[in-house]
């Protein structure tokens, strides 16, 4: 192991897997989290666009070519220590094949109060698949959304979720529950009107629907859609005028045109 630095930015040239500071890139997975609400990113899209946030980073690990490329960057950000390492090395680290040359250890920023969310959120009840999350922030971010609320596991700063996300997650505030009724309950008192996007029968075509001024948008699970408890709790159920052979868009799929429609409509 070497060491260099600059413009406090400390450079550490690793040779081996003996490092106990390199062991969170091992481990830290989608399913696992740390007292700490420490995160790993990958690739140098997803680092990058997160360097330009002010997360918090504890350091990142990268190879000599990403380095050379991003340096001046890496210095102006003042990332604290920066871990240099062959890419098979990188590779033995992750313990696959890596297609990047840079992952990063962050810690999430701190959840947002449900008071100051902002007017327009996307809200999920329960999801499997962290892709589908990323693709969901990606979206919101585009379209203009205010804020996300989500449920602790799976975390919208998972690994794939940020690498799907494109590391735009880091202009999403997020509101973390662990429990969805009573901030179901808590965001109604609000004001806000929660849409849950489902097909009922007294469903509002998506076409036909009149837009409050504080709204929230539920999205349930990809193959069991929103459960009926919490279907109760919903001020309207909204559905995408469809081919009727076809039962469903995937779930990120739909909440984009949701929320395009829900974004571009004119206000009550």
């Amino acid at each position: 192991m070497g060491e260099d630095s600059k413009n406090s930015m400390r450079v550490i040239y690793i040779k081996s897997l003996e490092l106990p500071q390199i062991e969170i890139y091992r481990f830290l997975r989608d399913n696992k989290t740390t007292e700490d609400n420490s995160f790993i990113a990958d690739s140098p899209k997803v680092v990058n666009e997160l360097l330009k946030s002010d997360i918090e980073v504890k350091s990142i690990l990268a190879t000599e070519k990403y380095y050379q490329a991003n340096r001046e960057f890496l210095e102006e950000r003042c990332v604290p220590i920066l871990y240099l390492a062959s890419k098979a090395l990188m590779e033995s680290i992750v313990g696959h094949k890596v297609h990047h040359n840079v992952m990063m250890h962050g810690i999430r920023p701190p959840q947002v109060a449900i008071e100051n969310l902002g007017n327009h959120i996307i809200m999920l009840e329960q999801l499997s698949k962290t892709e589908n999350i990323g693709s969901i922030i990606r979206s919101a971010v585009a379209l203009g959304v205010d804020a996300m609320v989500a449920p602790k596991y799976p975390h919208p700063y998972g690994r794939r979720a940020l690498r799907v996300s494109m590391g735009h997650i880091a202009k999403l505030p997020i509101h973390s529950y662990d429990s969805i009724v009573p901030t179901i309950l808590a965001l109604k008192e609000q004001g806000y009107r929660i849409y849950g996007a489902e097909v009922t029968p007294d469903a509002t075509a998506l076409s036909q629907l009149k837009v409050a001024k504080r709204w929230v948008l539920l999205m349930g699970h990809e193959q069991k859609g929103l459960s009926p408890e919490i279907l109760k709790y919903c001020d309207e159920t909204i559905c995408i005028e469809m081919n009727p052979e076809i039962k469903s868009f995937n779930v990120s799929v739909a909440a984009s045109i949701i929320l395009y429609q829900l974004k571009k409509v004119i206000s009550l």
